[in-house]
């Protein structure tokens, strides 16, 4: 368990559809620097977790604190403006821009010009250091020969690593991935795996939803296990892979004999 204070803090988080419950009593911490994954079945709750702590979807009960301040009820684009940013199974690209438009757009969180910047030039000086933070971010996930080209020219692995950029041009405090390895090869998923330890390395939380406990697994640092909507393990890789209830629930014997 990592020491000092948890950046993020869920406790007994809870989300009902009518008579379904998603999420139940959910319990965890993310450290900075740490990278926690959250593994279980399909309809296990675990995008449905992101997107309360998003503030995608309103919670049914709990707390989910984040560096000591309450964030439950906040609307997601000042859950952004906190430090926790997310990506998507899917690509989000804005179409018809080139690359280093599209990682710009994800800085706005924390553009803070006003008129009067404008008027005495600071907005200037903002724009151009917003481009060069942009110009670090596209070269850090690979992209760096590719800034000016339009985005529709990406292949899928490329489009993943430009929302990872667009999502650091927030300077987040934590980043939340949904499933960033699917779809993508092998030799794709290994390069992406390098990026997040990085990101995690520049002391950035990284709380990381994946199905393919081949990549996930020596990527994590702690692994949290959800069935049901409930937690059933939540510990080192090794010992959530030799957890019975785990074995039983999504790994499998074959797999936890890995």
């Amino acid at each position: 368990m990592p020491s000092g204070d948890a950046l993020l803090e869920v406790r007994g988080l809870t989300k009902r559809f009518g008579g379904l419950t998603a999420v139940s009593q959910l319990d965890f911490d993310v450290y900075e620097g740490e990278i926690l994954g959250i593994i279980g079945p399909n309809g296990a709750g675990k995008s449905t977790t992101f997107s309360l702590i998003a503030g995608a979807l309103p919670a049914s009960g709990g707390a989910v604190r984040f560096a000591g301040e309450p964030i439950l009820g906040l609307p997601p684009h000042a859950i952004a403006a906190r430090g926790i940013l997310r990506t998507f199974q899917r690509n989000r690209p804005f179409a018809g821009m080139p690359v280093i438009d599209n990682v710009l757009v994800g800085a706005h969180t924390r553009f803070a010009s006003s008129l009067l910047s404008v008027v005495f030039g600071r907005a200037i000086h903002e724009e151009a250091e917003r481009r060069r933070h942009a110009e670090e971010l596209i070269e850090f996930v690979g992209l760096g020969e590719l800034k000016d080209v339009p985005v529709n020219s990406l292949s899928f692995g490329q489009g993943r690593l430009l929302e990872i950029a667009r999502a650091l041009a927030g300077k987040p405090r934590l980043m939340m991935f949904d499933e960033p390895a699917a779809g993508l090869t092998g030799a794709e998923s290994e390069r992406l795996a390098g990026i997040i330890r990085g990101i995690a390395a520049r002391g950035i939380a990284v709380l990381l939803i994946e199905h393919d406990m081949r990549f996930l697994l020596p990527l994590a640092q702690r692994v949290v296990v959800l069935n049901f909507g409930a937690k059933i393990a939540d510990g080192l890789p090794e010992e959530v892979r030799n957890h019975p209830a785990v074995r039983d629930a999504y790994l499998g014997e074959h797999a936890a004999a890995r």
